[in-house]
């Protein structure tokens, strides 16, 4: 799973890149919040440790704008804080953060944490897959829409997308099915 840290502090940001690289992450390091935002662009990572304290922008202002991007895929947001109490933490629960793990980190939770976001992520994927699938009936082959109203495959996809259909016969079904009407009809006279 790769994962995107972003630390100012060069000691603790060397330590955590260690530290999850040796727990088999794959890692990008980062030292502020603008600087993980460039990256999580190109990257999209599944997984975000940031600290919470950062100059040009802080861990709250990355967790709020990668929550208000547009996109059918999660990040799980981790914030490090050096301070606690409960107005922070519902602070950052505002901002979108998932978890929250306090200074100096203890690399048994942050594992353990982890572990969590990899569950989350597998389960989320899984309710994509679960939700992508469209109930179709096997005989006449409409679909039922989320109204419980069986209408037809083209109606139902015009209805979502910009695709339209044209109609045609494929080679299989003209051998199966119109050519032997065609020769049951005889010569013309």
């Amino acid at each position: 799973m790769h994962v995107l840290l972003v630390e100012d502090d060069p000691v603790a940001g060397l330590y955590l890149n260690a530290a999850l690289k040796g727990l088999g992450y794959h890692v990008t390091a980062t030292t502020n919040g603008a600087e993980a935002w460039s990256a999580f662009r190109t990257l999209q990572s599944p997984v975000v440790i940031s600290d919470w304290s950062m100059p040009e922008m802080d861990g709250a202002e990355l967790c709020r704008r990668i929550r208000a991007r547009p996109s059918d895929r999660y990040t799980y947001f981790i914030l490090v804080t050096a301070t606690g109490g409960k107005e922070r933490y519902l602070e950052g629960m505002e901002a979108g953060a998932d978890d929250f793990i306090t200074k100096p980190v203890d690399i048994d939770e942050l594992h353990a944490r982890l572990k969590v976001a990899d569950r989350i992520l597998s389960l989320r994927r899984h309710v994509q897959q679960l939700e992508g699938l469209l109930p179709i009936c096997s005989y006449c082959k409409r679909i039922r829409d989320p109204a419980e109203q069986w209408q037809s495959i083209e109606r139902y996809v015009e209805k979502r997308s910009a695709a339209h259909f044209s109609h045609g016969i494929c080679p299989d079904c003209y051998k199966k099915h119109v050519q032997p009407q065609l020769e049951g009809l005889g010569p013309t006279p």
